[in-house]
């Protein structure tokens, strides 16, 4: 996919960001469904997602909050 980018491309991903505090989350409510329902089935932390970027020779750019739980974490070339 990296290949495919242009310069200005962008990847967005739409997914909950688990939170790093101990507050309550719908995210964290996710993260145990995928545990129960799928082996190794996590929700990430902004952390997970850059170093995910990373492994794809991908910058992570930013979090953009929206209405929902969901968020849209943007990746960049690097």
């Amino acid at each position: 996919m990296r290949e495919q980018l242009t310069a200005t491309g962008r990847v967005l991903i739409c997914d909950m960001v688990m939170p790093e505090d101990p507050a309550p989350s719908p995210a964290k409510v996710l993260d145990i469904q995928m545990l129960v329902m799928t082996p190794g089935g996590r929700e990430r932390t902004a952390e997970e997602f850059r170093a995910l970027f990373a492994s794809a020779g991908l910058r992570f750019s930013r979090i953009v909050e929206t209405a929902l739980p969901i968020r849209v974490i943007e990746g960049v070339l690097a």
